[in-house]
């Protein structure tokens, strides 16, 4: 089980709880929260995310990051036009809130 604020991740069963609450989520949009999860207020760049979603960090699909992160926001997120647990870092990447509440 990894724990972010009030996400909680459990790796073996890959479901994924909002505030006590199940939040579907795809293959890719769990790997994604999960590698942010481990390092909560870590800023991490579009590459890198991509790098631990797919082993490999190519410049042209850096962009399919944005849309899991939407996605993700989405579903994690009371308001996902003022996020409190995925933010973005301008000019940088994403980052998991250290204690989002």
């Amino acid at each position: 089980i990894v724990s972010a604020g009030d996400i909680v991740l459990d790796v073996p069963r890959m479901e994924a709880a909002v505030g006590g609450h199940p939040v579907a989520l795809t293959p890719s949009e769990f790997q994604l929260l999960l590698h942010m999860a481990r390092q909560p207020g870590r800023v991490f760049t579009r590459a890198q995310l991509l790098d631990a979603l797919h082993g490999v960090a190519v410049d042209s699909y850096e962009r399919a990051i944005d849309a899991h992160i939407k996605n993700l926001r989405r579903k994690i997120e009371t308001d996902p036009g003022a996020p409190r647990h995925l933010q973005t870092v301008f000019g940088v990447g994403y980052r998991l809130a250290e204690a989002a509440s």
